[in-house]
């Protein structure tokens, strides 16, 4: 490559770091690399998918407009990756490759050198490093009963909010159980997205982590800080599963961004954001000041109309597949859990058909069920749940319960929760302690112990206290 070249490589960075800014540079160009110009095509590298991407779509014209005005033979930009530090999750190599790899003049013409020119839904979802989008998640999929319906008229107000009109409810944070249609909610509204007005991005908390983790290793954490503020609706899911102290900081900051600049966040758990004990308290408090929606268990009529819906899906590829209604009653009674084993119960029901060319009967949906049958699961009891029942039953406040009062009134009914808390959920005495006030785990400890040596010498203390579980509990 000739001297030439990298002359003109040097004056165009250098035209770039004057337009955008010295932080803006640093992010997405101090990496690029000129490999060779040749056949007026300019050839770049960069580290990694993620920043190719990003690149591609957003500077790139800018960049060829640059190269041609220094060298009116080059027409067309081609960017490659060095390596493959980053790489989006389960992602098939034909995805990555989805937007094409090459920019030429005319088209740089066409779509002008702004900045942000418009990109599709889908090349923007990939850029970003989306997580995998499931094409049956859409919201003409999903069946509404009444223990989703509040959650799907929130997920449909988000989705089809246009850029510029003031957002209704911001976080929206949605929680429910496994297989309840959280995720379907979530990537319903990425897939309505498709309309390009806003950029929309769905990540699982697994993904967030790794991209944040991967732009440490990368020295691009500021790149990716700027590409994940810049989204217009923002969805994490499994937000359970978010880990570290500095990605729950990180995504702290991203949180504020993007509800303080206006734009939209969607959130995903198992549980509400009281319960997130590992999240700092002004997180919990951010998520908790938007709408908090709940899906509740399905009942038995909306798990008819799911298998309804997903035996009417498996019709279309397998037209003589047919399941009696006593089939479907039967399975909506008994398979009670969640959607995901109700699509499992469709899918041997079919396997059957299909590979044994016997028809569906009661009998053998009997005993292909079998597994999916499961004794009932012991009500999920919260902290929360305990403080309300416990202040009633001995007819303090619940702010009482939390207070720093020594009174007699208010501590053996503290001790009493604090003991349940321990019996009956899963949370640590720690936990426990920072969600009474903020108190010491030895203090929590001591209040269990109280309780237990009670219950031992007491009957009609123990009776009081059985009480209490079974109101709980039923």
């Amino acid at each position: 490559m000739t001297s030439t070249n990298h002359d003109r490589w040097h004056q165009i960075k250098q035209r770039l770091r004057s337009e955008l800014g010295e932080d803006v540079f640093s992010s997405w160009f101090a990496r690029i690399e000129l490999e060779a110009v040749e056949q007026g095509t300019v050839r770049l590298s960069v580290p990694t998918r993620f920043l190719r991407s990003w690149i591609q779509s957003h500077y790139s014209d800018r960049m060829l407009s640059h190269w041609h005005a220094e060298d009116p033979i080059v027409t067309r930009l081609e960017l490659s990756v060095r390596s493959a530090a980053i790489r989006p999750l389960a992602v098939k190599p034909k995805e990555l490759e989805s937007s094409p790899p090459t920019r030429t003049l005319r088209e740089a013409a066409q779509n002008g050198a702004a900045v942000h020119a418009g990109v599709p839904f889908m090349t923007m979802h990939e850029a970003l490093g989306g997580s995998p989008l499931d094409p049956r998640l859409t919201f003409e999929g999903f069946i509404v009963g009444r223990s989703n319906t509040l959650a799907h008229a929130a997920a449909r107000q988000v989705a089809f909010n246009r850029r510029g009109e003031p957002l209704m409810f911001n976080p929206l944070y949605v929680h429910a159980g496994v297989g309840l249609g959280k995720t379907h909610l979530l990537q319903a509204i990425t897939w309505a997205g498709n309309n390009g007005e806003r950029k929309v991005l769905y990540l699982t908390a697994e993904r967030f982590m790794f991209g944040f983790v991967s732009a440490l290793r990368t020295q691009t954490t500021l790149a990716f800080k700027e590409a994940v503020r810049a989204i217009d609706v923002l969805m994490i899911d499994d937000l359970q599963f978010l880990q570290g102290r500095s990605i729950q900081a990180e995504f702290c900051h991203t949180l504020n961004a993007l509800i303080d600049a206006g734009r939209q966040v969607v959130i995903a758990s198992d549980r509400p954001p009281a319960d997130l004990e590992s999240l700092d308290d002004r997180v919990r408090s951010r998520l908790a000041g938007g709408l908090v929606v709940e899906i509740g268990s399905l009942g038995e009529e909306l798990r008819l109309e799911i298998l309804k819906s997903r035996i009417a899906a498996a019709c279309v590829h397998h037209p003589g597949f047919e399941v009696p209604a006593p089939v479907l009653t039967f399975i909506a009674k008994s398979v009670t859990h969640n959607g995901r084993d109700l699509e499992g119960a469709v899918n041997r029901l079919l396997a059957h058909n299909k590979l044994s060319g016997q028809p569906v009967t009661l009998e053998m949906a009997e005993r292909e069920m079998r597994d999916l049958i499961r004794p009932d699961e012991p009500k999920r009891v919260r902290i929360e749940d305990i403080q309300r029942v416990v202040a009633r039953q001995y007819n303090v406040s619940r702010a009482d319960l939390l207070s720093s009062r020594r009174t007699a009134n208010v501590v053996r009914p503290r001790q009493v929760a604090m003991y349940l808390s321990k019996v009956l959920t899963l949370r640590s005495l720690p936990e426990i302690g920072r969600r009474f006030g903020g108190r010491d785990h030895t203090t929590v400890l001591h209040a269990v112990r109280k309780i237990e040596t009670m219950v031992g010498n007491d009957g009609a203390f123990a009776e009081e206290i059985e009480s209490l579980k079974r109101q709980l509990q039923d």
